[in-house]
């Protein structure tokens, strides 16, 4: 029984952090965009639509004890159900996170979102395949008191998904204060497998934090740095929980949900033991087989699931998940450690040093020693390079920062419910869309090119450092497309510094169904997706949330 309330307790006040991005002085006071607002477009519910579970799902200010002796301001979602079983909703005592919500393949849900918090906001299904009504996109904000009606049926495979707002400009305030939970789903071909369920299948949410000395969470203490590189947090926290620690039974066999909650951070993570990751699954659900890696590159949103057999740990051991060293500090002559934009006094941890992310204490037995990894755990099929109506011409995505000190796509960013020419695809086709990590300026800054800086292995530049501001502003982007899960058809390195490439290109998967992807300085990638289902507006954009809510943020129509 011991072990029930040791992984209770760790999920109880673990998913605290999960979802934290910022509280903000500089954002308390400001009310968000308004200009794209259509309050007629709201949803009301449908009385035809017949759910299967039926959740209310408010946001309000909240007091939560992250600290034993100290009350933290945070803000939380609260769920409870009006119709559908207990099991589909695990609610986190003692946590700002949460909460859980558990579903199947095939589920009618209805969500109905009461906003009380001070802000507008809106809820987004991260990863899931829904209408554009569904999506959350932040022309549906609703205003505190105001409720929106989420309607629809589940149609994505068994996997790991979350859901957190997307407000323009707020998301990372909203989500840096508490306001994100775990969406999973199963289906019956995962169900034919013996895979750990109940108490060995744990989510496990890691994210950074700086608290001041009152124990009150504090976001952007670097000003202008913190938003043009995202925000770094100066310790880990797991589930909320300041002690990362979740004791486990000897012999037993674990399933943990990773999801990088972090607004910019990415993880190199790796067993202190020198054993291999065993991942089971990415974003959109389990691959075919499993796979062992020596490490695991997670960039913010991404998920995977990782299989943990500790039947070779003796009692009272322990185990420990680390961050390993990636050069990212030092690209652009310190960027991310501060540069000209600052001089960063900040106690971030480090990317290029190693720290504790999780410590497994091994206790007494466990009593699941009968789960089991098979060879094959997942049959489907992906799409085909072929099958593209763009084969020969892909779509073309730069992610760079123009020439006004704007984080852009293809040099524009985010404007309301604007679509660009190459923003509009059509319904029931399958497309290649190129993305790149560009660093290139917008073409109002090309009087500026030597002040600005030269490219990755360039002199000079006023901002100084190895490149100037043009490699400065040469940042990973986490790319994330909504509504669909794609395929990776290649990852182009040919221009990533060699330094990084080396110390991060054994920890990518590339097979499987994704919907975020940590696109690194000087990278290009061949995604394929299809468009099907639903015609409407959704979003693309990089999920390092203060380049998202500077704009880094486009939205494509489907036809």
């Amino acid at each position: 029984m011991k072990k029930n309330v040791n992984r209770r307790n760790f999920i109880q006040t673990a998913s605290l952090a999960a979802a934290g991005f910022y509280v903000m002085p500089f954002f308390a006071s400001c009310k968000s965009d308004t200009s794209t607002r259509h309050p007629e477009t709201v949803n009301k519910m449908n009385k035809d639509f017949i759910a299967d579970l039926d959740l209310q799902l408010t946001a309000l200010p909240s007091q939560t004890n992250i600290y034993p002796d100290s009350s933290t301001k945070t803000y939380s979602y609260r769920a409870s159900i009006i119709k559908g079983s207990e099991d589909n909703l695990q609610n986190i005592e003692g946590s700002y996170l949460g909460p859980v919500i558990r579903v199947k393949k095939g589920d009618k849900v209805r969500v109905r979102y009461e906003n009380q918090i001070p802000a507008e906001s809106i809820v987004h299904w991260h990863g899931l395949h829904v209408s554009h009504e569904n999506d959350g996109h932040p022309e549906h904000v609703i205003s505190e008191g105001e409720t929106y009606y989420y309607e629809f049926e589940v149609m994505n495979r068994a996997g790991t998904y979350w859901f957190h707002p997307h407000p323009h400009k707020h998301t990372g305030e909203q989500v840096y204060k508490g306001l994100a939970g775990l969406f999973i789903v199963s289906d019956k071909e995962e169900e034919k497998l013996n895979l750990p369920q109940g108490e060995y299948d744990i989510p496990v949410v890691i994210q950074d934090r700086t608290f001041n000395d009152n124990k009150q969470l504090q976001y952007l203490g670097d000003g202008q740095m913190d938003r043009m590189q995202g925000f770094l947090g100066e310790q880990i926290l797991i589930n909320g929980k300041i002690d990362n620690t979740l004791n486990l039974g000897a012999n037993g066999k674990y399933r943990l949900r990773l999801l990088n909650g972090s607004n910019s951070r990415a993880y190199k993570l790796a067993w202190d033991n020198g054993e291999a990751i065993t991942v089971l699954g990415v974003d959109g659900g389990l691959l075919k087989a499993p796979k062992r890696m020596s490490y695991l590159m997670l960039g913010p949103a991404q998920r995977v699931d990782v299989w943990l057999d500790l039947s070779q740990q003796s009692e009272n051991s322990r185990i420990k998940l680390v961050h390993l060293p990636i050069p990212l500090d030092m690209m652009g002559g310190g960027m991310m450690n501060g540069g000209m934009m600052g001089n960063s006094s900040s106690n971030h941890l480090p990317y290029d040093t190693q720290f504790d992310i999780l410590e497994i204490n091994v206790g007494a037995f466990a009593e699941n020693k009968d789960a089991q990894l098979p060879g094959e755990l997942s049959s489907f099929n992906t799409l085909a390079a072929t099958d593209a109506i763009n084969k020969d011409n892909p779509r073309t995505f730069t992610f760079a920062m123009g020439g006004m000190m704007e984080w852009t796509i293809n040099g524009r960013t985010y404007n309301g419910t604007e679509v660009a020419e190459e923003e509009t695809v059509k319904l029931d086709t399958t497309e290649i869309w190129r993305i790149n990590n560009g660093s290139q300026f917008s073409s109002d800054s090309d009087d500026d090119s030597g002040m600005m800086g030269g490219g990755m292995h360039g002199n000079g530049g006023m901002m100084g450092g190895q490149g100037g501001m043009g490699n400065m502003m040469q940042m990973p982007h986490p790319v994330h497309i909504h509504q669909l899960q794609f395929n990776i058809l290649n990852r182009d390195a040919d221009k990533v510094d060699d330094k990084l490439w080396e110390a991060t290109k054994d920890g990518f998967i590339n097979e499987g169904w994704q919907d975020s992807v940590y696109l690194l300085p000087g990278m290009q990638m061949d995604l394929i997706m299809r468009f099907e289902d639903y015609k409407g507006l959704f979003l693309y954009h990089c999920h390092n949330l203060e380049h998202e809510d500077m704009g880094m943020m486009r939205n494509f129509k489907i036809v």
